[in-house]
């Protein structure tokens, strides 16, 4: 191998590594901009097929990214928050979406090209900003300068008149639709990017090493090739996001085997008309015109298969039949949505509500055992225990995984759900507490007086209205409330002091009885503490730790 070949080879590799290096920074500058939108723009998801569509496409071309797309909506799907039919549709508009990075891709071949490097400097500059939008948007500018550089940098490798002719004998050992087809297929699987496939394409279409008609079936290989990832990304994962992979990729390889045959069987009036279109703009772009082509011809044509397929898939891949006894239990996080930041922390707040609700249930149940002694709902209680360990350990483990990849504007909020966690997990804790008080109460054939019951009742009342207040407050995220919840808290410090105390002048009375004290004042000491944990939760959102800043040193 000559020095020339060996120096062109070498650049067509960097080339391809700063075309995925900026593509990456592109897609990473954007979802950190947009990260909200993002949000905003799930929450609008309906049974409207269409505005489903359009949101994925919107969401795709904002992030430069379907894969990444398709593995958030299947982690939706894995746990209840979307319908598969939903997920499918957002899918469906994620494949147009990405078309968008080819089209791009292909503004290479316009003469002012050179200048869109500039983009690289410019972007690196507003890096090293403090503001986090400048910062984003540079990480942005710059992955833009790189992936023109990247290909800038290939279609120079491509000036050695050995690489091309190699090339261009490969691809004409192989000039077969169906296989050329394969080759795209594979390659995206394994660079797991059908938008970086398509870019090499349009650069390799543009310096004349492949030829336009070659490319095409490629490109069409890699849209297929990207769906490989979602099959990946379902694995081990619900039977709902399964079925959404399985079927994207069915319908996917359909309208891909359909346009193959179809680009076979017409290859020369397609390349024609292909090669007429590039001659009065660039090979290149017409490459990206035809994945766009492509893409919004065929997947709105998938939209009324949706729900057959969905129905098939559903007697094809069925529920386990051994169902866990924690199946079911995380409804809105899932390891796939940490891709987008945004998305997860606003899943996270989901679940952190979801265990508040199962702790709040828990301790009904336990004050009810108490007042009634009435131990049906026993079982539930601890069953739901259970399930509240289980949201702990997997929250707290989603929130490690997380707090690595917010923005710095979100590092507060998540380190704040560390402790939030903990305290909901400690408000069931203090309901198992109060149920084998009322367990042993029981056993020993004790009961507390009417007097003692109304004053539990006093206390309960306080805490109720805590557990409501507290859920105003982590969900809006209204700071002026924080002085009520304060004072509800304060008052129950001050009824667990008084009611014990009139709990030993009742033993003098004779009107109860000594035996009832370390009961009363463990079970008081639990409904404090829980004022404490709901104060704690309240709190959170000014302060991570939950710190009560009303409280005077």
């Amino acid at each position: 191998m000559n020095y020339e070949l060996l120096k062109a080879t070498v650049y067509l590799l960097v080339g391809v590594a700063i075309l995925l290096i900026g593509m990456r920074m592109m897609s990473s500058g954007f979802k950190k901009s947009i990260g909200k939108k993002i949000r905003d723009f799930f929450k609008r998801t309906q049974d409207k097929a269409v505005l489903n569509m359009g949101i994925g496409t919107v969401v795709t071309a904002a992030i430069q990214s379907s894969d990444a797309t398709n593995a958030m909506v299947v982690g939706f799907i894995n746990t209840g928050a979307m319908t598969i039919y939903q997920g499918l549709c957002i899918m469906l508009g994620a494949y147009i979406g990405t078309t968008v990075t080819g089209v791009i891709a292909s503004f290479s071949s316009l003469s002012i090209s050179i200048y869109f490097l500039l983009f690289t400097v410019i972007g690196v500059i507003m890096m090293f900003f403090n503001k986090e939008i400048i910062k984003n948007i540079g990480e942005i500018l710059a992955g833009l300068g790189l992936l023109f550089f990247g290909l800038a940098i290939m279609k120079d490798s491509f000036k050695n008149a050995d690489i091309t002719n190699f090339t261009k004998m490969l691809f004409s050992s192989i000039n077969f639709g169906p296989l050329l087809f394969l080759v795209g297929l594979v390659v995206t699987a394994i660079m797991d990017s059908s938008s970086a496939v398509t870019s090499i394409v349009i650069a390799m279409v543009g310096s004349g090493a492949i030829e336009l008609s070659s490319g095409l079936f490629i490109v069409l290989g890699a849209t297929l090739g990207t769906v490989v990832t979602t099959l990946l990304v379902a694995i081990g994962g619900h039977v709902n996001g399964k079925r959404a992979a399985w079927i994207a990729f069915s319908l996917r390889a359909l309208t891909s085997v359909v346009m193959v045959i179809i680009l076979t069987l017409f290859r020369t009036p397609i390349t024609n008309v292909m090669t007429a279109f590039a001659s009065r703009t660039s090979g290149e772009l017409a490459v990206a015109i035809f994945t766009v082509i492509y893409n919004i011809v065929f997947m709105p044509l998938l939209l009324p298969l949706l729900k057959p397929a969905i129905n098939l898939f559903s007697k094809l891949i069925k529920e386990k039949e051994t169902a866990s006894a924690m199946d079911g239990v995380i409804k809105y996080i899932d390891n796939k949505m940490l891709a987008f930041p945004h998305v997860a922390t606003g899943q996270v707040e989901k679940e952190l509500l979801h265990m508040y609700t199962l702790a709040l249930e828990n301790y009904e149940r336990s004050i009810q055992m108490i007042l009634t002694k009435d131990f049906e709902a026993e079982s539930k209680l601890l069953a739901v225990e259970e399930q509240i360990d289980y949201l702990n350990e997997r929250i707290t483990a989603f929130l490690i995984e997380l707090s690595s990849r917010v923005q710095p504007s979100e590092e507060r909020k998540a380190g704040s759900y560390f402790h939030v966690v903990n305290d909901i997990e400690r408000i069931a804790d203090h309901a198992i507490n109060i149920s084998v008080i009322a367990r042993e109460l029981a056993d020993k054939d004790l009961a507390f007086s009417e007097l003692a019951k109304a004053e539990i009742n006093s206390l309960n009342a306080v805490v109720m209205e805590m557990f409501t207040l507290t859920r105003t407050i982590f969900e809006t995220r209204d700071a002026k409330l924080l002085k009520t919840l304060h004072e509800l808290e304060e008052k129950a410090d001050a009824y667990k002091t008084l009611f014990f105390n009139n709990h030993y002048d009742r033993i003098k009375n004779k009107s109860c009885v000594f035996e009832l004290s370390p009961f009363y004042s463990t079970f008081l000491g639990d409904l404090e503490r829980v004022s404490d944990h709901l104060n704690n939760i309240g709190f959170s959102i000014v302060n991570p730790t939950g710190v009560d800043q009303f409280i005077k040193a």
